[in-house]
This record gives C-alpha cells, sequence and structure tokens, in this order.
C-alpha cells in the first residue's frame, strides 16, 4: 500500500476523481456520521463475517509491531461489513482489525458490535482519533485503512468506498 498524506494527493493517482470523491476518501472522524448524514437515515450494516483471524506481516508492520513480534503469529478479532445508506447496493465494504492483545478493557466490547456501526463507538466522546492512513486504489473501490488509537489500543479499520456511493446524491 502507499501512503498519500492529506494535503499531498499524487495527481495521477487521484485524477479520475472530482473533489467531492476526494473528501469523502480523505475524511477525518466517523465515516459512519458523513455516510449517515448523505441519506438521511441510520446506516444499515450486514456482516459478511466476523471471527478469529491471524495477522499478516503486513497488518503486524501497519500497527507497528517490530523485531520479534513480527515473527510470531498474533491472533486478532475481525469484523467484515457492508454499509448501506438509502440504496438497494451497498456504499461501502469495511474491514476492522482488533488484535487480542488490543481487547482489554474498554476495547472489549468491539468483538460484541452485531450490527451497530462501529463509528457509533469510536466517536461516541470525540470527533477525531490518533491515526496513520494508507490511501490506494483497488478493483472494487478506493481503499484507506486506517490504524486508529482508541484508549490507547491500536486496531485498524479499512474502508473500501464502493462505486453506488459516489451514484447516489
Amino acid at each position: 500500500m502507499r501512503a498519500f498524506p492529506k494535503d499531498c494527493i499524487p495527481f495521477t493517482a487521484f485524477k479520475t476523481l472530482d473533489e467531492s470523491q476526494k473528501a469523502w476518501i480523505t475524511s477525518d472522524g466517523s465515516l459512519t456520521a458523513l455516510l449517515e448524514a448523505k441519506s438521511g437515515q441510520p446506516l444499515q450494516v450486514k456482516r459478511t463475517f466476523e471471527g478469529y483471524r491471524l495477522l499478516s506481516m503486513a497488518q503486524k508492520k501497519q500497527l507497528g509491531y517490530k523485531g520479534i513480534k513480527l515473527n510470531r503469529p498474533m491472533l486478532a478479532w475481525v469484523r467484515e461489513v457492508l454499509l448501506f445508506g438509502n440504496s438497494l447496493q451497498p456504499w461501502v465494504a469495511a474491514q476492522s482489525i482488533f488484535p487480542l492483545p488490543s481487547l482489554k478493557g474498554e476495547a472489549k466490547r468491539l468483538q460484541h458490535l452485531q450490527g451497530t456501526p462501529i463509528g457509533y463507538v469510536l466517536f461516541k466522546r470525540q470527533k477525531t482519533l490518533p491515526n496513520r492512513r494508507l490511501i490506494e486504489p483497488t478493483k472494487a473501490g478506493w481503499r484507506r485503512s486506517t490504524v486508529y488509537d482508541w484508549h490507547g489500543r491500536s486496531l485498524i479499520i479499512s474502508e473500501t468506498f464502493l462505486p453506488e456511493l459516489f451514484l447516489v446524491k
């Protein structure tokens, strides 16, 4: 994945996107709140996977693990969902990765979100969170992968912006 600072987006990578689309992909804060504002209704969440998976080497590096931690297997709780606004097609495909060492204290409840948008939990008390973000084009759409620091716990949320989001006005 290639990282693009928000204020320095390569023209060649984003030349097919208009300013509104760029704003979605580089937005800070709760994507849930932005999607609900656009749709005028609560976000619908369809879970497509929820369970334990091993973190990949790339995910461990993204989380900042170094040395021996990179070479040791590490489990994470993974939740994959489709997010729907006011159309029959999903707007965003999202994946949340919660490394097991991060699922302590307040963070334990992240394993029990079920159909609740994660933005309701992460951004309940603050509008933005400390983060590091990677942005890249994929076959499905533009994806941003963000490492958040939530209550001192690191987690990754990847969001792929599907074409339907940009078709609905």
